[in-house]
């Protein structure tokens, strides 16, 4: 049975390992926890907790080494469970490579620490651990635990501790409860490095690496202290004097525009460089209060998710970042400011400009005026009270019921894809509700300009996705264009016309009126510290082709504008964006869909599955990860406005 555990064990850590890469931090952790407590043992306990956290916090390189190292351990491990063991050591690994890997590891951890030496948030983290530390020494020496010869090392280790945790938590710690919890878990991490470890060698004695061994008055001592650290430092960052007025003339005022994932990640990634020493004021504007997660979009129109459960409020997100709810009217390079709609001119000395797309009808007449979109909360949720509002007339006026059922979907790219089958599945979903409406009755057609749907994928699996709609029933205009729309048809360039009260026009998007080109390093050319990101920036690629504007894209290139910007004030040269795309998903209702993931093509249920699971592991936030996991688990609602 050991064996049992020892395997889901490893294969909790390597789960773990997997969230952390792909950036879901919460999950990450608790995956890997889970795997060290089944496998419980004190040597690999120290090795995941400092993995863990160099992995979550250090820079790209010392992050990829960890991730070999990491990948290096879990392909020995079973090896040395079987064979490392030894008579005088009671421990599952044996003693030369549990003390190599810590020391390895421990280099790691200086290592990446080192360049952060400077940062604010360590020097005030060093001062809280030695606050901290004279209180938890006193009490320890009051019980006996150590002597006046040891009062040096141990404040020692708690300016240590202190540092760590100012240094890989500083910019996390957003409250008294996080500040303990971070505080608790560097403490933990502590005695397993420094009680079980380091203080027995710096004394002359030999690790004690296994749990029976350990003093658990040492483990209460150095939970203690990392307990009090983190609320110390935690008061520390938010009471720490204002800098002086010559030096706060100095800080460079950088200003986002938009609070989409381009907008949003640049400010967090520029947070990060805030809690490690970077003067900067960082302000965010934007005309929505939260930021829309647009890939479960689709999903709220079809009345699958609740509109609050796919958004989540940028105020929420951003702790170091000042707010402005509001509309960009105007960029002014000249005098270096932003004019916001009915308030002051806001200035800059950095510009982000991330503000997204906007439906591009094309000049067509009438579809301003009749076509729904599908750029926002408001326009999925509009929607689907539209929908069900129509099959409630449908129920009861026979004579109308074809032109009221039936649902056109202009537009063979992603979105209408996802749109159609949405639309579908929520008809469907709720028709057994409406007794006068017979299955048949319904009608969807999309219409495209192209030769085959969703052409950013393959062949086949265009081929497959247009076989699983028309299974269904959807039909599929291949070759048509709408040229003009009113409130109840839609019309054809090629001379056809279908009556409708329903379009949703998912056939044109253009950037932003405040959108414009940016070059290989995200600045706009002649900006004057002006750059942009995400679908409003024309951004050029290795190979000069603009990279596409989807979500992953307008998400890594807020982080690297980020990294140019804090280069920049530096007095450093900005990198070039370089970024590989890591595949599309489409769902296509019914639990299918398709996904090319890096060369590898999926379909089906298998598709869906990875569909489903990535976009809730980058959906922001535990609490609205669980609500749409709740909104999944139960029918489709018919109440509307």
């Amino acid at each position: 049975m050991k064996w049992i555990g020892y395997a889901l064990g490893a294969g909790l850590v390597v789960a773990g390992l997997v969230g952390l890469v792909m950036d879901s931090y919460p999950e990450g952790w608790a995956l890997w926890f889970g795997g060290v407590l089944v496998v419980h043992d004190a040597v690999l306990v120290p090795v995941v907790l400092l993995a863990g956290l160099l992995v979550s916090r250090a820079d790209r390189w010392v992050r990829a080494g960890l991730i070999v190292a990491g990948t290096v351990l879990l392909a020995t491990l079973p090896t040395v469970l079987a064979w490392g063991r030894r008579p005088d050591n009671p421990s599952i690994l044996p003693l030369d490579y549990g003390r190599n890997l810590l020391l390895v590891m421990g280099f790691l951890a200086v290592v990446s620490l080192a360049p952060r030496l400077r940062s604010r948030t360590v020097g005030l983290g060093s001062l809280a651990g030695l606050a901290a530390g004279l209180l938890v020494a006193s009490l320890m020496a009051v019980n006996g635990m150590i002597d006046l010869g040891q009062w040096a090392l141990f404040l020692g280790h708690a300016a240590l501790l202190g540092a760590v945790l100012g240094g890989f938590f500083g910019a996390r710690l957003y409250n008294l409860a996080n500040a303990f919890a971070c505080g608790l878990l560097v403490g933990l991490l502590a005695w397993v490095l420094w009680q079980l470890t380091l203080l027995p060698v710096l004394l002359g004695g030999h690790p004690m690496w296994t749990i029976q061994s350990g003093d658990f008055r040492a483990l209460v001592g150095e939970v203690l202290l990392g307990g009090l650290t983190g609320p110390l430092l935690f008061v520390a960052l938010r009471r720490a004097p204002a800098p002086a007025a010559t030096e706060q003339a100095r800080i460079a005022r950088v200003v986002i525009v938009g609070g989409g994932f381009g907008g949003v990640g640049a400010a967090r990634r520029l947070e990060w460089f805030l809690a490690r020493g970077l003067r900067a004021d960082v302000t965010l504007i934007s005309d929505s209060t939260s930021m829309l997660f647009t890939p479960m979009l689709a999903g709220v129109a079809g009345g699958a998710l609740e509109p609050r459960h796919v958004s989540v409020p940028v105020r929420a997100m951003l702790t170091r970042t000042a707010f402005v709810h509001g509309r960009v009217e105007k960029i002014d390079t000249a005098s270096r400011s932003v004019q916001v709609a009915g308030g002051a001119a806001v200035p800059y000395d950095q510009l982000v400009v991330a503000v997204g797309s906007v439906p591009s009808f094309h000049g067509l007449p009438g579809l301003a005026e009749h076509a729904f979109t599908l750029k926002t909360v408001e326009d999925a949720a509009r929607l689907r009270n539209h929908v069900l509002g129509l099959l409630e007339a449908a129920d009861l006026d026979e004579g109308q019921r074809p032109e009221l059922l039936t649902f056109v979907v202009a537009g063979g790219g992603f979105a209408g894809a996802e749109a159609v089958a949405e639309l579908f599945d929520l008809v469907h979903g709720v028709l057994h509700r409406y007794p006068g409406i017979r299955p048949e009755d319904p009608r969807f057609v999309l219409v495209h300009a192209g030769d085959r749907i969703l052409p950013e994928l393959s062949a086949s699996l265009g081929a497959y996705a247009r076989e699983k709609l028309a299974r269904r029933g959807i039909e599929i205009l291949l070759g048509r264009h709408v040229s003009g729309a009113s409130a109840r048809a839609v019309r054809l360039r090629e001379g056809d016309e279908i009556a409708t009260r329903t379009l949703v026009w998912t056939a044109g998007n253009q950037p932003h009126p405040l959108g414009t080109e940016a070059d290989g390093c995200l600045r706009v050319p002649g900006g004057n510290g002006v750059w942009a990101v995400g679908d409003c920036a024309r951004i050029p690629g290795p190979d000069g082709v603009p990279y596409p504007p989807t979500a992953q894209h307008a998400l890594r290139q807020g982080k690297a504008v980020a990294d140019n910007v804090a280069a920049v004030l530096s007095g450093r040269e900005p990198a070039a964006f370089r970024y590989r795309s890591l595949g599309v998903l489409v769902a296509l209702g019914h639990r299918t869909a398709v996904a090319e993931i890096r060369g590898r093509r999926l379909s089906g249920f298998a598709a869906w599955a990875v569909w489903r699971l990535v976009y809730l592991a980058k959906l922001p936030r535990l609490e609205n990860k669980l609500r749409v996991l709740t909104d999944l688990a139960f029918p489709r609602d018919v109440a509307h406005d």
